[in-house]
Parts: structure tokens; C-alpha cells; sequence
């Protein structure tokens, strides 16, 4: 394997997402293992102000294909163009996050290039010049070691699962005009929700289950916009029609992995420790002494919610006023 590796850069409205710069540090680690270089690609329409960034994580190329028939996410397209440039590259290696968007264009050029794909990995390493991936499997209950042959190896990382690492590159733009071919999507029409921090963005997660007994989520959405982070939500709470589908949080949701993760009034079923187990620090507040969620906790009040969370709430208030 010495092809060099290919990460696929991710950005919105003009920004790129927080698991592009994970994807460029694992990236820059799997081709200094590998001793070759780092090539990130750039795709949109209008992106310029943002084509060099790549260089602060160390790309030595940065590839950009600015054209307007990529200014919105549509998967004929992306897939096109990307199988087009990995044709030409014939890296060994190709890593892209595992959001929404990700996991679809993965998927896709697998297909597309008959390439071994590993999705949603936490961990990376190389043995005998072959990438071996580390995935949660059975819906979190295990982390399987997958071991990818092949070329090139596609590594789909989980977000917020990865170190992000400054590291300068040579960071040579080139710009390619890339025919995107033959497309059968429409994009039609986008609404975002402005205001709200991304879910799988978010450093900070608090979520509410059925321990809420109702759609009033105002006492963690106080210490949510206070810590600058996310609600997030149970299945179970979603099911009840207390929050949005968006905001589940679990196997058949979104998986997140936040600095903190604060689950209140939920009692840890398996679908949802498998879309928050890999949290950095996770704090439990549940009436249920015995809850499941406890025995992932790193910290836990066996309590009811809508005492506590105020509680803690207000201490933090001080705390910011007094800084």
C-alpha cells in the first residue's frame, strides 16, 4: 500500500463539518503509517475561501472541484465526481465521516469501485499494509475488529469518535473541472432549523426519555443552551411524540459522542447506549436506582430529574457569573 490516502472533506454553507478535521487527522496518521501522502478533496460550488484548510491537518494536496451542480449534497453527483478522482488517484487508502451524508456516499462508492468499506469506526490501525478498523456491532453490545483487503479500503470514522490534531502540510491546490455526469437527483428544496446546535455536532448532549412524562423538554433545554449544546432524545420519548424524530438518539437515531452526554429519565436500553456509549464523560440522573444507564455512567444521581437538573442549573449560572 503506497498509493497515498484520500479524505473526503464535508462542509455546509460554506463551513466544514467538525468530522472533515477528524477525518484529515486520522487521515494524516493512516499515510504517515503508510509513509505516503495525504490528498483531501474539496467538493461544492463556491468553496474557495474555504480550500485551503485542509493544509492546518495536514494535507499535502488539497483537491477542489468548485462547480455549481455540487452546491447541495445529491448522491449521483457526489459519487461521480469522487469515483472519478479515486479512479485517477488509485489511493490505498479513502476516509470520509460516518455522518448522514457520509455513510450514504460511503456506501455508494463501494458499490461503485467494488471496494471493501468499514463504516462507523472508532478506531484505526494498520497490520501487514492493511487497514484493520474497530466498529460497534449488535447495536453496541461489541467492538469488532474488521479487517479490510482490497483497493482502495474505504474507512467511514464515527463522528466526535476521533482526535482532531493540527498538522501542517504542503497543502498544493489543485483544481480539477469534473464533468459530473450523468445524474437522476433533483435538488428541490432545503430547510434548516437555524439557531439549533447540530445534534451530532454538539460537544455537549443533554437528552430527556420517558422519566420527562411529557413534551416539556424547557428543563434540559436551559441547561442545554447554557453548556452551548444539543438536546437530544430517547426513542421512547419520540414514539410518545415529545420531540422531533430528528432528535433520537440510539441505534435506529443519530450516534453521537459528545464530550458530555447527560441522560435524564432514561433507563439505558440497548438501542440507545449504542448511539451514545462512546461519550466522553456520561452523567445519569434516573429515579431507578437499578436503570441500565447507570452501569455505563460515569456519574450518576439517583433522583428525580426535575429537582436535579434545575439544581444544577443554577449552580452553573454562578459559576459563569463569578468567572
Amino acid at each position: 500500500m503506497s498509493n497515498g490516502v484520500i479524505a473526503i472533506t464535508e462542509q455546509s454553507e460554506g463551513l466544514f463539518r467538525r468530522v472533515t478535521y477528524e477525518a484529515l487527522s486520522e487521515g494524516k496518521r493512516i499515510a504517515e503509517s503508510l509513509g505516503c501522502g495525504l490528498t483531501a478533496v474539496v467538493l461544492g460550488s463556491g468553496i474557495e475561501n474555504i480550500s485551503n484548510e485542509p493544509e492546518k491537518y495536514g494535507a499535502d494536496r488539497i483537491i477542489v472541484v468548485d462547480n455549481q451542480a455540487l452546491s447541495e449534497y445529491m448522491t449521483d453527483a457526489y459519487t461521480n465526481v469522487v469515483a472519478d478522482i479515486v479512479n485517477k488517484e488509485n489511493p490505498s487508502v479513502l476516509i470520509l465521516g460516518a455522518s448522514s451524508q457520509g455513510k450514504d456516499l460511503s456506501a455508494r462508492l463501494s458499490a461503485r469501485l467494488n471496494a471493501p468499506l468499514a463504516m462507523d469506526c472508532i478506531a484505526v490501525r494498520i497490520e501487514n499494509g492493511n487497514i484493520i478498523a474497530t466498529r460497534p456491532m449488535y447495536g453496541g453490545k461489541i467492538l469488532a475488529d474488521s479487517a479490510l483487503e482490497g483497493k482502495p479500503q474505504i474507512v467511514a470514522v464515527r463522528p466526535n469518535a476521533m482526535s482532531i490534531v493540527e498538522s501542517s502540510g504542503a497543502g498544493e491546490i489543485e483544481k480539477l473541472d469534473i464533468d459530473v455526469g450523468k445524474t437522476d437527483l433533483i435538488f428541490v428544496e432545503k430547510e434548516l432549523d437555524t439557531g439549533k446546535v447540530e445534534l451530532t455536532e454538539a460537544d455537549v448532549v443533554i437528552s430527556g426519555g420517558r422519566g420527562m412524562g411529557g413534551a416539556d423538554f424547557s428543563a434540559i433545554e436551559e441547561l442545554a443552551e447554557l453548556l452551548g449544546g444539543a438536546v437530544g432524545a430517547s426513542r421512547s420519548a419520540v414514539d410518545e411524540g415529545w420531540r422531533a424524530a430528528s432528535d433520537q438518539v440510539g441505534q435506529t437515531g443519530k450516534v453521537v459522542s459528545p464530550n458530555l452526554y447527560v441522560a435524564c429519565g432514561i433507563s439505558g436500553a440497548i438501542q440507545h447506549l449504542a448511539g451514545m456509549s462512546t461519550s466522553k464523560v456520561i452523567v445519569a440522573v434516573n429515579k431507578d436506582a437499578e436503570a441500565p444507564i447507570f452501569s455505563k455512567a460515569d456519574y450518576g444521581i439517583v433522583g428525580d430529574l426535575f429537582e436535579y437538573i434545575p439544581l444544577i442549573t443554577e449552580e452553573i449560572k454562578k459559576i459563569k457569573a463569578a468567572s
